[in-house]
């Protein structure tokens, strides 16, 4: 492919060469460059792409994008534009056919809420006949292969490369997480996005390494939709104005407390046989009453955003319902089904917000007793620990502290912050380092009523320990644990889940 057709799209101008020579391959990493290549000079925290160009040129790059001044090379096309993050998400779009404006793309963003979101609506698309691949925190799925998620939105170059992928194999449809880090470095840069969902905002991803402020991550969390034909809100949330005030798009609302277009009235907790969920009744463009497989009020938000995308992209009522009845996201208060006596589950819960957040969602269901299960990840903020330690010792009736991903730390000094944050409430804890012994101890102890949440690792199937990860799933440890264990009594175990 000629330079030339790379370039269409974006404002630049040539320091030196001819547009027309020819591209055989695009690159990032400096590593991999090969002949006849283009090369992206990123700029990056710890690398600046444009130190490398004596080394690129050297390997076979024909074309570099740059975006500081730089001196000609002989032979070489280098194009200088405002942003090489963004022309790498345009000449990535070009390069690949523009695969997006031939899928139907739907994006996520908001603080909580975008993975479960995007399983609900691939469930519900695929169950209408649309052949529909995801890109997100977990894996990506493009038809063929299912592959786990180095980034919540990958980079540019990447996202374009599965979206052919997923052409090539036969999907019309992609749902995908955008978060606002992906938005801020243009990773989603030439995305043609069909629908965008705005889920909620609060304050998170706030510091030296994300944003600066609030007010900067709710602008670029606002970008999608200056990038989508229709744009779908949470019209509940307190900051919604700031996602719609610049919104380039049609808009389409739902929530709970006013007159919107998917709108959630009346709804009830259920609560059966260990077994959590939420029903209500749907009103709006849809009506009917609808079952949650899910824990919680944040459930029927992301049951709401997803019935909208559905419903505007033509799948029946029932179809939807059915779905809904049944969905499980791996990772996202996900049930262990191992008990009619307590409830145990995994969370990705892994900071205060969250933990918060999924505590006051159980306490909701008057649990017998509510405990909670967690640990913090080494080499990262202190003060997460005391947080979630504080959060934890309010808000539960027994706390297990345990190992998360101790990483180059010692798994007891981890375990001591989080106590110096329990310890300012009245809260009961065990601690326990082997994380499947503390799995053990909240099983062999549960009593009727409890409802259990192990948060922290969620979809995670490692343990990062002194820069090893080893493989560690809780749903493997909850299956040892019961195979080790005489805890048919205990638990009334019957091997349904692990059947």
């Amino acid at each position: 492919m000629k330079a030339s057709e790379l370039l269409k799209g974006l404002q630049y101008s040539v320091i030196c060469g001819d547009e027309d020579i020819e591209i055989k391959e695009i690159y990032n990493d400096s590593r991999k460059v090969g002949a006849q290549g283009l090369f992206f000079c990123i700029v990056g925290a710890k690398f600046d792409g444009h130190e490398y160009i004596k080394d690129v040129t050297e390997k076979g790059a024909v074309c570099l994008i740059v975006q500081k001044d730089v001196n000609p090379v002989p032979g070489v096309l280098i194009v200088k534009v405002e942003s090489t993050r963004y022309a790498m998400g345009i000449i990535s779009s070009n390069f690949y056919g523009n695969p997006s404006s031939k899928l139907t793309v739907i994006g996520i963003t908001g603080t909580k809420g975008k993975t479960t979101t995007t399983y609900m609506i691939r469930e519900m698309l695929m169950s209408a006949g649309h052949k529909t691949g995801l890109i997100g925190t977990i894996e990506i799925m493009d038809g063929k292969e299912v592959i786990p998620a180095n980034n919540t939105t990958p980079e540019s170059m990447i996202v374009h490369k599965k979206l052919k992928d997923m052409l090539d194999n036969g999907l019309d449809s992609v749902v995908m997480e955008v978060s606002s880090q992906g938005l801020m470095l243009d990773r989603v840069a030439g995305v043609d996005f069909d629908y965008g969902i705005f889920s909620n905002l609060s304050r998170d991803h706030i510091g030296p390494n994300e944003h600066k402020t609030f007010e900067e991550y709710a602008m670029w969390k606002s970008k999608l939709f200056t990038m989508c034909k229709t744009g779908i809100f949470n019209a509940d949330d307190a900051h919604v104005d700031m996602m719609t005030e610049h919104a380039a798009c049609k808009i389409v609302t739902y929530g709970i407390h006013g007159d919107y277009d998917y709108k959630a009235n009346d709804h009830n907790l259920y609560n059966k046989d260990g077994h959590l969920g939420i029903g209500y009744h749907l009103s709006g463009k849809l009506n009917g009453d609808v079952l949650v497989n899910l824990p919680g009020n944040f459930s029927i938000y992301n049951s709401l955003a997803a019935i909208a995308v559905a419903d505007l992209m033509g799948v029946p009522f029932d179809k939807i319902q059915a779905i809904l009845k049944t969905i499980k996201v791996k990772g996202r208060v996900e049930l262990i089904p191992i008990s009619d006596k307590f409830t145990i589950m995994i969370d990705y819960a892994h900071n205060a917000v969250s933990l918060e957040s999924i505590l006051e969602t159980l306490r909701e269901y008057n649990p017998g007793r509510l405990v909670s299960l967690f640990g913090c990840g080494g080499d990262r903020s202190k003060e997460r620990r005391f947080e979630m330690g504080e959060v934890s010792g309010n808000m539960a009736d027994l706390t297990i502290i345990t190992s998360d991903n101790p990483r180059s730390e010692d798994p007891q000094a981890i375990i001591n912050d989080i106590k110096t944050g329990i310890d300012k409430t009245t809260g009961k804890y065990v601690e326990i380092i082997d994380r499947k012994e503390a799995i053990r101890y909240a099983i062999m102890h549960a009593e009727p009523g409890d409802v259990i949440v192990l948060a922290g690792k969620g979809h995670e199937d490692y343990q990062e320990i002194k820069g090893v990860k080893y493989h560690m799933d809780e749903r493997d440890l909850i299956r040892e644990i019961l195979e080790e264990e005489d805890v048919t009594k205990i638990c009334g175990y019957n091997n349904r889940y692990f059947a």
